[in-house]
């Protein structure tokens, strides 16, 4: 089968129009967040009282974490690999300064059918650079006969992004201990792949400043996230293009795809869904009846748009 030059031409300059922008970005970030760093140094030196500093939140409101984070990929090839993190849970409806771009409490309440309270687990934006792998929220039920005490919420459902895979996911309810399991079932690869995060809430009295907690955090998953890319390059497993470059229809075949797929599975049985882990405060099998599976299309900024 003969290969079409302008196929060739069309990919070369799309490679290196990709890399280009990625050499931009890369720039673009390192000087943002470089003097944001030093604003950020500055601020930490100046006297406390000029500064209202962020810890000042309540702690009803936002909870601070730290942990790890485990991969593992076993097709096409094995790899894996764990990093520390630190994440941020918000109370969505006490939360006056939770990161933009996420779901509103209601927004979240709507998806899931709850009717409590909606929290938030994030990698918050710090000096001016985002990098989240994943967002969590936790969707509280009040029963009925219990809806004057808001102590006896119980975690019915989590809301996470999704991509092509089925996605079976385990969550205990945030206390004391944290923790969020994910495996992925491939159309083509199977059961490829699985994430782990494990973390203890870090004692508000420890940190003093909100913004130097998570000092270049993103910026640390970024790295860990290429330099394993890089090592999947050199262990042959390929690199998928965009499928903007290769199948113009990519939008309108994604959309029948996730009309088809209503409901992701949850792992465990409805038996196994009140058990509780190992070291937790109060930890759950989500419940397997999830009614909406849904996704929205955003436009990337610059230099990705």
């Amino acid at each position: 089968m003969g290969l079409n030059v302008k196929d060739v031409i069309a990919g070369w300059n799309c490679s290196s129009m990709e890399a280009f922008y990625l050499l931009a970005t890369i720039l673009s970030n390192f000087l943002k967040s470089l003097t944001l760093s030093l604003l950020l140094l500055f601020r930490t030196l100046l006297p406390r009282h000029w500064f209202s500093r962020s810890s000042s939140n309540s702690s009803e409101s936002l909870s601070l974490y730290e942990g790890t984070v485990w991969h593992e990929r076993r097709r096409p090839v094995r790899h894996s690999f764990w990093y520390p993190v630190r994440y941020a849970l918000y109370n969505l409806d006490h939360a006056p300064h939770a990161p933009p771009d996420h779901l509103s409490a209601d927004q979240a309440r709507q998806i899931a059918s709850t009717n409590g309270q909606v929290l938030l687990l994030t990698i918050p934006p710090s000096v001016g650079y985002v990098q989240n792998p994943l967002s969590v929220y936790y969707c509280y039920d009040v029963e009925a006969e219990a809806q004057a005490s808001a102590s006896t919420q119980l975690l019915k459902k989590c809301i996470a992004e999704d991509m092509l895979g089925n996605w079976n996911m385990r969550a205990n309810a945030p206390g004391d201990n944290l923790y969020v399991t994910i495996s992925v079932q491939h159309p083509k690869l199977g059961d490829y792949f699985t994430a782990v995060l494990e973390a203890k809430r870090v004692p508000s009295s420890l940190v003093s400043d909100h913004a130097m907690f998570f000092w270049l955090m993103p910026h640390k998953v970024a790295v860990w996230i290429y330099w394993h890319a890089l090592k999947l390059w050199w262990k042959n497993v390929s690199y998928i293009q965009h499928p903007r470059y290769t199948n113009p229809a990519y939008r309108e075949e994604a959309s029948i795809r996730d009309h088809k797929i209503q409901c992701c599975p949850i792992i465990g049985s409805d038996k196994e869904k009140h058990l509780q882990f190992e070291g937790s405060d109060q930890g759950y099998f989500l419940d397997r009846s999830c009614e909406i599976r849904q996704f929205t299309w955003r436009k990337a900024k610059w230099p990705w748009s």
